[in-house]
């Protein structure tokens, strides 16, 4: 682990993973489509979402997707981490009152680089409703093996 609790590039192996769940609740729909400008009416407005394929409102998709960054900031590679790249593919809708499990795993090292490959997943009762792919970069300070003994970083 680093000094900010996130884990160093000696300490990640292909495999590890970590999870992060949310509920979505109305107050995260209304205040997403403020914050991000999207206002469609399938996310905002009960009767026409009943109109549709979902028959009921969703939440929007990014604000499902962003489980992932929590899942990346908060726990594996944890503080300190930088987001490069995220891929995904929606699968399924998510509902108010959802719970969103974001799951990341280590795919990939490239040390030369200190990028991390994750794949990542969100699922709501078990069911996969978005899956992809997220580059990370590590930053200088999150590789145990980039302090000196006493704890401090070692310039780069």
């Amino acid at each position: 682990m680093n000094e900010i609790g996130g884990y160093g590039l000696d300490d990640l192996t292909v495999g590890m993973s970590a999870s992060f769940a949310k509920t979505i609740t109305e107050a995260d729909i209304v205040l997403f489509a403020a914050v991000s400008g999207d206002n469609n009416a399938i996310h905002t407005n009960a009767e026409f979402a009943a109109t549709t394929i979902f028959k009921s409102r969703i939440a929007h998709g990014m604000l499902s997707a962003s489980i992932i960054s929590a899942a990346i900031a908060n726990k594996l590679p944890g503080p300190g981490s930088i987001y490069l790249s995220q891929n995904l593919r929606f699968m399924a809708p998510v509902r108010p009152g959802d719970t969103v499990h974001a799951t990341v795993e280590v795919k990939q090292i490239t040390p030369e680089k200190r990028h991390v490959l994750l794949r990542t997943d969100c699922t709501v009762r078990g069911v996969t409703v978005i899956s992809g792919e997220a580059l990370v970069k590590l930053s200088g300070a999150a590789s145990s093996a980039a302090l000196h003994p006493s704890g401090q970083p070692v310039a780069a």
